[in-house]
């Protein structure tokens, strides 16, 4: 099976290279390989269909972390910068119904009444699910701190970075405070959240989260063909795609290395060696199985570069490995997307934790139909009362 796999691939880069032998190789500098970036508009919609739900997201998050969950209405306007916001917030309520109730109070016990935004009953009711789901969920966000800490070097991670993937991977926001708690199997915090140095420690390792996803894969279809496959990168170019020769020999024979897997030690690997670049594409390809759209902003990743031995100039491995990865430029921010994990915009394996997304988007649309809903009854009164003076006129 992982024959037939890899010679698609090799008839992929050049048909004449297939009977080439890897011992030919020269090995070249990795910093002297190069590959042109080429956009992919379709994993780019996959990133644009989300802008409108983040920036829902971002604002419900500005007001939930307000005391007592409430905000006058015109201190949260002069937020918008920061929540990138380019409407005014009335224009903000007025487009997306349903997440918030305006009413009148005091800032100050003495000054005049203006306009205040606290959450709505229907926001309620979706938080309320949404802790219900993360609930459910627990073992696969346990799972998921575990294997972040087994990848890491130290087998540590500051908190602060933690918290600040923790829309990335799922993570619910209190996860430090309340879930780590739980499983001191599993976990040590050193420090208290918030402080400068306040980490999270791996307390034991769990064989039963030391396999990758592409392990996983190999063992499965091992499984059900009877026969043993090696595990590896599924090489997936984009159509249209052209590598130089220099390109396509340095590939082909990358391929060829030994599956290094993220969970191993590697302490001992020279850090410009082609093995520690598998190990550190497995490492990449892991992260972004393990996130929650596949896919993740390279700025966070590069807050991760001493845990898990990236070089300085990480992200060019993305357009190195262009069959993998795909490195997008949507919004002015490059992001990491793993190929793999999509059929043309849309996730082909869902995180179970994506149900809170699903649900908001529900309480999203429910809010856009209500606003429809209203403007065309508007439209028809106005259709309405535009015949009446037309009759009245004609009298």
């Amino acid at each position: 099976m992982f024959n037939k796999i890899r010679n698609v691939f090799v008839h992929k880069l050049d048909a004449s290279f297939a009977d080439h032998k890897f011992n030919h190789h020269v090995k070249k500098s990795m910093s002297t390989l190069k590959v042109e970036w080429r956009k992919d508009p379709k994993l780019d919609l996959a990133i644009e269909k989300d802008k409108r739900y983040k920036l829902c997201a971002r604002v419900v998050k500005e007001v939930l972390n307000e005391p007592g969950q409430v905000i006058p209405l015109r201190y949260l306007e002069k937020r918008r910068e920061r929540m990138r916001l380019n409407v005014h917030i009335t224009t903000f309520l007025n487009q997306n119904p349903g997440l918030f109730d305006v009413y009148f109070n005091r800032i100050k016990p003495k000054s005049e009444h203006v306009r205040f935004l606290r959450v709505s009953d229907r926001l309620r009711n979706f938080l309320e699910e949404e802790k219900r789901i993360y609930r459910e969920n627990e073992p696969l966000i346990v799972s998921k701190l575990c294997k972040l800490l087994m990848m890491s070097k130290n087998k540590v991670i500051s908190a602060d970075k933690l918290l600040h993937v923790k829309r990335e991977f799922g993570f619910p926001n209190d996860f430090l405070v309340n879930l780590i708690p739980k499983y001191p199997q599993y976990f040590r915090l050193i420090g208290c959240p918030g402080e400068e140095k306040s980490f999270l420690e791996l307390v034991s390792w769990g064989p039963e989260f030391a396999k990758s996803v592409i392990e996983q894969r190999a063992e499965e279809e091992t499984k059900l063909t009877g026969i043993s496959v090696r595990p590896n990168f599924t090489v997936k170019l984009p159509p249209g795609f052209f590598l130089n020769k220099e390109m396509r020999e340095w590939t082909r024979d990358w391929i060829e290395l030994d599956y290094i897997s993220p969970y191993e030690d590697v302490s001992h690997l020279d850090q410009s060696s082609r093995e520690m670049e598998k190990r550190t594409i497995g490492v990449f390809h892991e992260l972004l199985s393990l996130s929650l759209y596949k896919r993740i902003p390279v700025p966070i990743l590069s807050k991760f570069c001493d845990e898990y031995r990236f070089s300085n100039a990480f992200s060019s491995a993305f357009t190195r490995h262009s069959g993998i990865f795909y490195l997008s430029l949507k919004g002015g921010i490059k992001t990491a997307m793993l190929r793999e994990a999509y059929k043309n915009d849309e996730l082909i394996d869902r995180d179970p934790l994506l149900e809170i997304k699903d649900k908001f988007v529900q309480l999203l649309e429910e809010g856009w139909q209500q606003r429809a809903e209203e403007l065309r009854l508007r439209g028809e009164q106005i259709q309405k009362d535009m015949q009446s003076l037309a009759v009245k006129a004609g009298e």
